[in-house]
């Protein structure tokens, strides 16, 4: 089986992870031929194998109506000359006229919460909010377009399922702790000096590039009741990202919660690492003591898997989502409160056993996720829409 992978919208956080992850595992089996269609950004991070073709795509800096036209007429002819037999959309878009039986992955809750809709009027940002609304009407005829539609979780499957009137299936992205955890590299020296700059303080973490969904004004607010209740003991937010212009993916404007820092007198309290590359990740995870997120809309969160796999107790916003991924080993706030999440992370900080409890449930709920499982899961799902179960060797192309 020949597997055609349309990843030209993977250029940060999800996107990225979902490649570099996926593709190893297609790259060990001889049962199949991969062929990835990437840009720039995400050509650097898909690894090799002799099985595995990446395709150079259209040009990032064009715009989202461009890519989608140019998609939608180039797309099929190269899924011809590659002679796939089955095309995984990954990007919340179908080609609409696809030539073979396509998998349509929906990991984009923006297109599905009002919250979002309501966040950017009160910000005033009507541009991303006509540009989400554009993409959320192409999302929607994408879900039927597509023969088959797969969500990440069960709770963002139900979402869709309500919005689009059509059929979705949930299936958990993976985690792979080995893989996650094998880089011995070290820190960049810059970051290094900055945790230890906060050495015997509480450190909170949270990774994510600045956005408007992931609600970081709720956090900080709770950081500075944080610092009010706990006088005595230095509370740290430790964030890998910086709340400043030009310093993130996308259009997301840092104003509202760079002034937040100065307004609510936290910006020693608050420390900006910048971008972490991925497979350094796990050494900021580590020299943490609480996962903490304030996200208002998620379809998996793959940061609290990592947390949970490094032993991190969490406290994250009461949503469908983050209650399924994280199973017991997390404790909630309601999503727009930053007082319910001052609570809950002192409740937290106050009781080691429930820390204790906390870390041992997340280790074994990480272990649950697998890449090689959603794999295999993808594989299952494009079989079955060619009516095969042949596994057996393919012959290389020259």
């Amino acid at each position: 089986m020949r597997l055609f992978i349309h990843a030209l919208g993977a250029s940060a956080g999800g996107g990225l992870t979902y490649l570099r992850n996926i593709v190893p595992h297609l790259a060990a089996r001889s049962d199949i031929e991969v062929s990835v269609l990437a840009g720039d950004a995400a050509r650097a991070a898909i690894p090799s194998g002799s099985n595995v073709q990446v395709l150079n795509g259209v040009m990032e800096e064009q715009g989202p109506v461009f890519r989608f036209l140019w998609e939608q007429r180039e797309i099929p002819n190269l899924i011809r000359k590659v002679s796939a037999d089955v095309l995984l959309s990954a990007g919340n878009f179908a080609i609409w006229n696809s030539p073979v039986p396509q998998i349509l992955l929906s990991r984009n809750s923006l297109y599905t919460s009002a919250d979002f809709s309501r966040d950017l009027q009160r910000r005033g940002d009507y541009r991303l909010w006509a540009d989400t609304r554009l993409k959320a009407f192409l999302a929607r005829k994408s879900i039927r377009r597509a023969q088959l539609t797969v969500a990440p979780s069960e709770a963002f499957a139900r979402e869709l399922r309500t919005w689009s009137g059509h059929d979705v299936v949930a299936l958990h992205h993976g985690f792979d702790r080995e893989f996650f955890l094998k880089d011995g590299m070290v820190l960049p020296p810059a970051a290094v000096d900055k945790l230890k700059e906060t050495e015997g303080s509480t450190r909170l973490l949270f990774v994510s590039h600045y956005n408007y969904y992931r609600n970081f004004e709720t956090l900080l607010r709770a950081v500075a009741l944080l610092k009010q209740r706990r006088p005595s003991s230095r509370i740290r937010l430790i964030l890998t990202c910086e709340l400043a212009p030009g310093k993130n993916p996308g259009s997301y404007r840092t104003a509202e919660a760079s002034a937040l820092l100065h307004e609510l007198q936290i910006a020693e309290d608050v420390v900006q690492l910048g971008t972490i590359p991925y497979p350094l990740l796990h050494h900021v995870y580590r020299s943490c003591d609480i996962y903490v997120t304030p996200a208002y809309t998620e379809t998996f969160a793959h940061p609290l898997v990592e947390a949970m796999s490094c032993g991190l107790p969490i406290v994250a916003s009461d949503l469908a989502v983050h209650r399924e991924i994280t199973d017991g080993a997390a404790l909630f706030f309601e999503k727009f409160s930053p007082e319910d999440l001052a609570d809950k992370v002192t409740y937290l900080l106050d009781s080691s056993s429930l820390q204790a409890d906390l870390r041992e449930k997340g280790l074994r709920q990480a272990g649950r996720f697998s890449w090689k499982d959603h794999a295999e899961g993808i594989l299952r799902m494009a079989r079955a829409m060619l009516g095969s179960d042949d596994r057996k060797p393919m012959r290389r192309r020259a």
